[in-house]
């Protein structure tokens, strides 16, 4: 059987050990074969191929990025399933294995609805996937963030000032909850959650009364209590969406006029998304790539591996599809008890 593995969307940390993970697998206990598509679904659309051999996924567990390249390419726009198939026929190709996020594996019900033979890895660093307790990327993505905080507190602490960190999370705030949790922000603010500029000035202003460097994080998605819609001032990405990013920048002028504490603010972006993958990524991708491969050996097209507890199983796409897996109220109210 020969196997077409594809990465697509987002890159984030851990792709190459879902890539290596299968591949294994599937050369050693099932005598499988295995090329990738280049650069997501522009490779599948186009035919464009390369061989995946044993020796090259070599040690790349470690490594950040894609192998493969990935791309925001819409399998639909100059392609389609008949396109598809037809690439797949020619090439030898029995199965595909698409590793992505919400519209990777959106695009790939699609597919599979029409007879393809597909099954998907869930992949996001916002962790915003339903029918998954966490994706791989997210781990990293928290602690390059929650690094990266760390080291913005010790130069406000210096200079009085309050750090705001904006992070990634365009409709779900798992990292901003999570490294502003670690990091000991005295303010989070996620899109989950609609919180007025005056009181987080109110937060901002009882840290610096005790003596305290304020510290707020924010996702790039959140939404003031005044306003409607999230912060873009960027125009359009691939997808047409609203290319988000300043918040944070915003809420520092608001802020130090508010406060007359001088603010600054940082927006960590890309780097999220790049380095080296945590321990905790590399064995998830890893588990989740062989688990692929079983799906690829049952049939079982149409479906996704995810991680409920600590064992994977298999879900149908349309579970992971729909609903956003959002911050619980519960988890911001834990949270909200360290503001200020």
């Amino acid at each position: 059987m020969k196997i077409g593995i594809l990465t697509s969307g987002g890159d984030c940390p851990g792709l190459n050990a879902v890539i290596r993970g299968a591949v294994l697998k599937g050369i050693k206990i099932h005598g499988q074969e295995f090329v990738g598509f280049r650069d997501g679904w522009r490779g599948v659309v186009e035919g464009d191929i390369i061989e995946l051999p044993r020796q090259s996924v070599r040690g790349i567990s470690k490594q950040g990025g894609t192998i493969l390249g990935t791309s925001r390419t819409n399998p639909f726009d100059g392609g389609g399933p008949e396109v598809i198939k037809a690439h797949m026929d020619r090439l030898g190709i029995d199965a595909i294995i698409a590793i992505g996020g919400e519209g990777t594996l959106a695009a790939a019900k699609r597919l599979t609805d029409v007879g393809l033979k597909i099954v998907g890895v869930p992949k996001t660093v916002d962790n915003d996937l339903d029918a998954t307790d966490y994706t791989f990327g997210f781990d990293t993505a928290v602690e390059i963030a929650t690094e990266a905080i760390d080291r913005l507190r010790t130069t406000g602490e210096s200079h009085h000032r309050c750090m705001i960190a904006e992070v990634m999370g365009r409709h779900v705030g798992w990292i901003a909850l999570h490294a502003g949790m670690a990091s000991g922000a005295h303010a989070i603010l996620i899109p989950e959650q609609k919180v007025s500029v005056e009181q987080i000035a109110e937060w901002v202003s009882d840290a610096h009364e005790r003596g305290r460097a304020p510290l707020v994080v924010v996702a790039e998605g959140f939404v003031p209590e005044h306003l409607e819609t999230p912060h873009s001032e960027r125009g359009l990405d691939t997808f047409g969406r609203p290319r988000l990013g300043g918040i944070g920048e915003q809420l520092c002028a608001q802020i130090e006029e508010i406060t007359g504490i001088e603010t600054r603010a940082t927006i960590l972006g890309h780097i999220q998304r790049g380095g080296v993958p945590t321990a905790y990524d590399r064995v998830l991708a890893t588990r989740l790539g062989m688990a692929a491969i079983d799906s690829v050996v049952e049939g079982t097209w149409g479906t996704m591996v995810a991680l409920s507890g600590t064992e994977i199983v298999h879900v149908p796409f349309e579970a992971a599809l729909g609903n956003l897996k959002t911050v619980p109220q519960s988890r911001y109210d834990e949270a909200a008890i360290l503001f200020g």
